[in-house]
């Protein structure tokens, strides 16, 4: 029943998604330019606790930087760059990292198995459903429904990210995509979440 619900929510995005700027990827790609110190300049970041943008949906990255910029979602390091930026600043920044290539990882072939099931199959006994059935097969999420392009990410950040979500400390409670998240990661395990953070590193979304 659970399963059913989440996908019902997931559905019902698509109707319930903000109305986003139309976003100028070359004019996105000068305005990036702040962003390459922590995000790489191509958003390949070489710092794994900061993410990889490149090749991420550009409404996802748009909406998170107006949860950044309302306050809903805290990321302190971002705090003094988001408060600059217009609405039609974070389409074109979204727009550029977007059309970016994401730089493939490799995973930990000690944890793979185990992050492969959890990824695949999720765990049935704890009601984990499985990732790919909202960020597909390969990682490359879906961006109708607002859920990201995981493939290649540092699993360092993903670890992070599945942390936070577990302890619920991400970008608040009424928001639908933080609700489901932090009701998976609360059944996840430490050693799940690494195992699922590594196997997320070594896809590649052009499989």
């Amino acid at each position: 029943m659970k399963h059913l619900l989440q996908f019902a929510v997931g559905l019902s995005l698509l109707v319930s998604l903000p109305v986003l700027a139309l976003g100028d990827a070359e004019a996105g790609q000068g305005k990036a330019a702040i962003c390459a110190a922590c995000h790489g300049a191509d958003g390949n970041s070489v710092v794994p606790n900061w993410p990889k943008l490149a090749g991420q949906h550009a409404a996802y990255i748009e909406r998170q930087l107006g949860l950044m910029k309302s306050g809903n979602r805290v990321v302190p390091e971002m705090a003094g760059i988001v408060i600059s930026l217009s609405d039609q600043d974070m389409a074109d920044v979204a727009a550029y990292f977007s059309t970016q290539t994401t730089a493939a990882g490799l995973a930990d072939e000690a944890l793979l198995a185990t992050g492969e099931s959890l990824y695949r199959a999720g765990i049935a006994e704890k009601d984990v459903p499985a990732c790919m059935s909202c960020h597909g097969p390969a990682g490359k999420g879906n961006p109708l429904s607002g859920y990201p392009s995981l493939a290649g990410q540092h699993s360092v950040y993903s670890e992070k990210m599945l942390v936070g979500f577990r302890a619920g400390t991400m970008w608040g409670d009424d928001d639908t995509n933080s609700k489901i998240m932090t009701d998976v990661a609360s059944r996840l395990t430490d050693a799940e979440i690494k195992a699922v953070a590594s196997y997320i590193q070594g896809l590649h979304a052009s499989e």
